[in-house]
């Protein structure tokens, strides 16, 4: 007879995490469910799974509050997992990755209490801008439901960062922001999990918030966003000659 004790504990201590009177702060992020529940559940598919190199963390403040931007890809977000997972784990600092998230994540009523005990917050401007005012790391994902719809022959090209809303934050408060690229399986419609594969997460240096002088505030977002752009697809195109065959 097998002892179901520890699983069912696990699964009550969810339970009360999630229906109980838990602290949470103002976009209902749970510190204690995050260490204890949402990072045990990824971190083996972070290092097992899909064996992540992360590197470049030198990039990423100890403190304060940045942008982190990446390019995205995958049925689900296991990008932005991963993401939070390794800067958990590897980080000096085990900094907390808050990441923007598609209205679709806050639609559905459990998954909705998930993303938002784990760290994710709307993609509202506006929330971005208080959470980043309060001194967190922000995660965006520019390219958006487009970067999960590119077909297999362009799952490594970046698609067009909507209307450059994360440059905008970004010079509103004067923030630095650190491009990173990972690297991963594009499966469609196979299979939301993706299979076991090879993947490099690298933050790039910080990039320059300020706006050329005389530039037009539109004109310096769209520029911003077309530099940051380019700088990630450029990493993307050497991380890929270097780790070769995703499911080698």
């Amino acid at each position: 007879m097998s002892d179901s004790g520890p699983i069912t504990g696990v699964a009550d201590y969810v339970w009360h995490r999630m229906t109980g009177d838990a602290p949470v702060d103002e976009t209902g992020f749970d510190p204690e469910f995050n260490a204890r529940v949402f990072m045990p559940v990824f971190r083996p598919l972070y290092h097992t799974w899909f064996r992540v190199r992360m590197r470049g963390l030198e990039h990423v403040p100890g403190s304060g509050a940045a942008l982190v931007v990446a390019n995205h890809s995958g049925v689900l977000p296991f990008d932005a997992l991963m993401l939070q997972a390794g800067i958990f784990d590897e980080h000096p600092q085990h900094r907390i990755l808050r990441v923007l998230s598609a209205d679709l994540a806050f639609e559905v009523p459990v998954l909705s209490s998930l993303a938002r005990r784990s760290g994710h917050i709307r993609a509202d401007p506006e929330r971005a801008d208080q959470v980043l005012a309060a001194g967190h790391l922000v995660g965006v994902f520019p390219e958006g439901f487009k970067g999960i719809g590119k077909p297999f022959s362009q799952r490594y090209r970046l698609q067009r960062f909507g209307r450059g809303g994360f440059a905008a934050t970004a010079r509103l408060l004067g923030l630095p922001y650190f491009p990173v690229t990972p690297l991963f399986p594009w499966l469609g419609p196979v299979g939301a999990v993706p299979l076991p594969s090879n993947w490099i997460i690298e933050f790039c240096p910080p990039v320059p918030t300020g706006s050329p002088n005389g530039a037009s505030a539109d004109h310096a977002v769209s520029s911003l966003a077309d530099h940051v752009r380019d700088i990630i697809q450029r990493k993307v195109d050497e991380l890929l000659v270097e780790r070769g065959p995703a499911f080698s």
